[in-house]
């Protein structure tokens, strides 16, 4: 998938999240996030959670002017055998893309493995979670679009 393909796709995540009652209702809340404007992000300096194996980079967080809708981005990097994160859901859709390396992308229970080159989409309110499954590091950009939570 390229970026164009990519891009095309975004209306389609926007459409699904309106779809979903709990985020029509969150959406019609406008949040006191900053309206994002056309422009560049470079990234903020490398960042460790709680995990000292995967370190993030930020990139974006704010609101869309078209339908009041949160974009946040941000780039991972697991090392090899880190844990991956609390299974979780949102509220919001999530996107993963894969930058090298391999990794697994649980969705409601099902594991699929994703390479350097592919994308995985896990929409709103389903069960999910990212982990490094090869022997060298993982890089990996995340996009969330949907609701602040």
């Amino acid at each position: 998938m390229d970026r164009r393909e990519f891009a095309a796709l975004l209306p389609a995540l926007l459409a699904c999240s309106a779809a979903i009652p709990e985020v029509a209702q969150a959406q019609s809340n406008p949040s006191a996030l900053p309206f994002i404007e056309s422009g560049v992000f470079p990234p903020a300096p490398p960042k460790s959670g709680s995990v000292k194996e995967r370190v993030s980079r930020h990139y974006v967080t704010g609101m869309l002017k078209a339908g009041n809708v949160r974009l946040e981005m941000h780039e991972t990097t697991q090392a090899a055998g880190a844990p991956h994160e609390a299974i979780g859901t949102h509220l919001h859709n999530e996107l993963w893309l894969v930058r090298e390396g391999t990794v697994e992308l649980m969705t409601n229970g099902v594991s699929r493995k994703m390479v350097a080159g592919d994308v995985g989409i896990c929409v709103a309110g389903d069960e999910h979670f990212i982990k490094n499954v090869g022997d060298t590091p993982a890089t990996y950009f995340v996009v969330t679009v949907g609701p602040r939570e």
